[in-house]
């Protein structure tokens, strides 16, 4: 059902939790905007400044390298100043009460692992934006180090010391989903009794399809999210409204 205001969404998914023995969030971009990080599609989102640079153009073309970490470098703030929001809070405080074993993200802004959930009870499907990664040998460095390189290169950006190109940890149009974290993401998927989708429009595939495994294995669903999801008519609560005012009752103090 669709709740028709926010203090019934929040008994009807205080009641659904209550019930459940394992709860599994699943985050979008719409969890953080209250953070000050944009999201990407939405009226307003990122893609409408910019369009994305596919991966393959990422590898082929210096140019393109170099405005990645442009466009990087330009949200630093963003990402740097950003506090984990209500939406966080709520999910961190499931998680130390036993209720969530952690959770799984679209999300590339570390403001879960930031919350106090623990980095390795994060799922990141789509990688992380706070350090950078060779795509060669998987050496990792810090932002710092890439902005470094790149303002004495005079805005070129760095490879790394074997050769490789250096990348946010990110993935990108076109790159290969992470293997690992989809498997575990599937696991967790098909042992939760409640899947909680919140702030995703569902529409990124195959990290949608965890909304659809869940409810073929046995799973109740709750979709947060402000704007319509195709997967609504499965749910068995759609809660339409601000994220962080529907989670807010749910953050322990």
């Amino acid at each position: 059902m669709i709740a028709p205001d926010v203090q019934t969404g929040r008994d009807l998914l205080a009641r659904l939790i209550e019930s459940a023995d394992m709860v599994l969030p699943f985050t979008g971009a719409g969890i953080s905007t209250e953070c000050g990080i944009p999201d990407f599609r939405s009226p307003g989102g990122l893609w409408e400044k910019f369009s994305p640079i596919p991966f393959d153009a990422f590898l082929e073309q210096q140019e393109m390298r170099d405005e990645s970490w442009r466009r990087r470098f330009a949200m630093e703030e963003k990402f740097a100043l950003a506090r984990p929001g209500r939406g966080h809070r709520a999910l961190a405080s499931l998680y130390r009460a036993g209720k969530a074993p952690g959770v799984v993200t679209q999300n590339i802004d570390n403001l879960h692992q930031a919350s106090g959930i623990d980095a390795d009870d994060v799922v990141e499907l789509h990688g992380n934006t706070t350090y950078a990664a060779c795509l060669d040998c998987s050496q990792r460095y810090t932002i710092e180090w890439v902005r470094a390189r790149f303002s004495e290169q005079g805005g070129r950006a760095p490879d790394c010391r074997c050769g490789g190109y250096v990348k946010t940890a990110t993935i990108s149009f076109g790159q290969a989903m992470p293997e690992a974290a989809l498997r575990r993401a599937e696991s967790l998927t098909r042992q939760c009794d409640l899947f909680l989708a919140i702030g995703s429009s569902l529409v990124v595939w195959p990290a949608a399809a965890m909304p659809l495994l869940a409810k073929q294995t046995g799973a109740r669903l709750a979709i947060l999210n402000r704007e319509p999801t195709e997967f609504d008519a499965l749910a068995d609560l759609v809660i339409r409204d601000d994220i962080g005012l529907v989670l807010e009752p749910f953050i322990a103090h």
